[in-house]
């Protein structure tokens, strides 16, 4: 896990055959599904005005449906 408060919260219920191991901060080849958030923001908002919530939500559900496998594993495996 990175460091966001959430994952550290005091109330986080954590069962006992899970070990949980925290990541350094700025490791992004240790945590490959960053980069393709990144990549999702990027895609969604560079240059783009929505008119409404829905329309965000539309066009992520559209990006994610039509991107192919191998683009996202090409974006989380580049390390």
């Amino acid at each position: 896990m990175d460091g966001t408060g959430w994952h550290k919260a005091k109330k986080l219920h954590i069962p006992a055959n899970i070990k949980i191991v925290f990541l350094p901060p700025y490791c992004p080849e240790l945590n490959p599904v960053e980069r393709f958030w990144l990549h999702i923001k990027k895609e969604l908002i560079r240059n783009k005005i929505y008119d409404s919530l829905d329309q965000l939500k539309d066009a992520a559900c559209s990006l994610l449906t039509d991107m192919p496998p191998l683009t996202i594993f090409s974006i989380c495996h580049s390390y």
